[in-house]
């Protein structure tokens, strides 16, 4: 049965309410009639307990019609508060809160380098007084190494440019970032892309990358050549005035949305994310499922990411995904297919966070004590390279927004000029540094959830 619908029970619950529950649970159908079970044999009837409301039909496919029902009224009840656009409130969230201020004034005083060095020296500071070595030292010990495998993943960072300034954001996106990828750069990504039949998967990422000049260029050029597609939404941007047409545009090239939503509650969420961010969430998964993302057999993929609101690892992956699925389609009849869990990086914004509370060593502290050998060959950084607006190559994500290029031709910030294919790269070493420990702890952590 459905989880949630009416009719549902679980094994355990079975085996926890005993006999009792097991009678009540027994549908009154069978496989092959429709006829309920009273009307056929009432010695059964009540044998079984069937109460008078205990009827629901066997066919649960039809039972997305009642979730359906529930996301329409449910839109129809937000639309009027999700309509308008984000960003002002956005601008004012920058404005006035005072972790974006300080960050603000900090990077005008010292400047993105020099600004960048600081968090490292932090977090290098950190892990000297818990007598924790460097993170290549740390799996040379353990006797591993990190290098580049086939090339399977061309990940784009296309700008920065975003709706909204969430407080963990580690690429420090907002509505002030002005920074997008040019379409020289983005036309030879393509070309690389032509050039390296390894790349099975264009990642598209920014800030909100659909809300970048050269969003829907990358996609069609590379739904052209049937490479699966991935779009990491916001999710409010699919509200967003001028994006009347987005759903569909990825309906028709069949892209794969992996959506960010920290939590299934309004105040989790409007408090990482900002005011008003968790209704215009939830409509735009309404928006998705309408179109058929999350339904089985649709080919269109809908999943969610979690990262946790504060210092702490996230919980597992397929007991949280579970959850989540509950909550969304109890109170709003939202589906999708998968939940990636991913650990807050100790860098930017969320680096700040910690460093201005006094807990930073504490947090890597409790990503070395949860150093766990068996996410290594899960890393994303072996078979991905992050490219950056400017079209500078990285080994992942996280080093792009530390500068952290990787080392290709003794070029300290190769660009995708410098690499006439992708297959190049395989087996050069992986540039790490102290917040790699973030991917390393509990079950893991990347683009796609957990590693372990």
């Amino acid at each position: 049965m459905v989880r949630g619908m009416p009719g549902a029970c679980s094994a355990r619950g079975i085996w926890r309410q005993g006999n009792q529950a097991l009678r009540q649970c027994v549908l009154p159908f069978d496989s092959v009639s429709s006829t309920p079970l009273s009307a056929r044999s009432p010695s059964l009837s009540r044998m079984f307990n069937v109460t008078p409301d205990f009827n629901t039909d066997v066919n649960v496919h039809q039972h997305r019609i009642e979730l359906r029902k529930v996301r329409e009224k449910k839109i129809e009840e937000i639309r009027g508060r999700t309509s308008a656009s984000l960003i002002p409130d956005s601008m004012r969230h920058v404005e006035e809160d005072e972790d974006h201020k300080t960050t603000a004034r900090n990077l005008k005083e010292l400047g993105q380098q020099r600004l960048t060095m600081e968090e490292r020296k932090n977090r290098r500071r950190a892990l000297d007084n818990l007598g924790v070595p460097s993170f290549d030292k740390f799996l040379a010990d353990r006797n591993v190494s990190l290098k580049k495998s086939e090339v399977e993943i061309l990940q784009l960072n296309i700008g920065l440019y975003c709706n909204q300034a969430c407080n963990h954001c580690h690429v420090e996106s907002s509505p002030k970032r002005k920074e997008m990828m040019s379409k020289e750069v983005a036309k030879r990504c393509i070309e690389l892309l032509d050039k390296s039949p390894s790349i099975k998967t264009i990642d598209l990422t920014g800030g909100a990358p659909e809300l970048n000049d050269q969003f829907r260029f990358l996609v069609s050029e590379a739904s052209a050549r049937n490479k699966e597609i991935i779009d990491r939404c916001n999710l409010t941007v699919l509200t967003e005035p001028g994006q009347e047409d987005l759903v569909d545009f990825l309906v028709k090239h069949k892209v794969r949305v992996i959506a960010s939503l920290p939590c299934y509650s309004l105040k989790n969420v409007d408090t990482q994310r900002g005011s008003g961010v968790f209704e215009k969430s939830i409509h735009g998964l309404m928006k998705l499922n309408q179109a058929g993302y999350g339904a089985e057999g649709s080919g269109l993929v809908l999943d969610l990411i979690y990262n946790p609101l504060g210092g702490f690892l996230p919980p597992e992956q397929k007991a949280l995904e579970e959850k989540y699925k509950t909550e969304l389609s109890t109170h709003f009849g939202i589906v999708f297919n998968s939940l990636f869990t991913l650990s807050n990086m100790p860098i930017k914004r969320f680096a700040d966070f910690l460093y201005r509370r006094g807990e930073l060593q504490e947090y890597m502290d409790l990503l070395v004590r949860n150093f766990n050998l068996a996410t290594v060959d899960g890393l994303m950084c072996t078979n991905l390279v992050s490219v950056g607006y400017d079209g500078k190559m990285y080994d992942c994500d996280f080093n792009q927004q530390l500068a952290l290029g990787m080392k290709v031709n003794k070029l300290s910030s190769p660009t995708v000029f410098d690499v006439q294919s992708l297959e190049e790269l395989r087996g050069l070493a992986v540039v790490a540094d102290s917040h790699c420990f973030g991917c390393t702890a509990g079950n893991g952590s990347s683009c796609q959830g957990a590693t372990a």
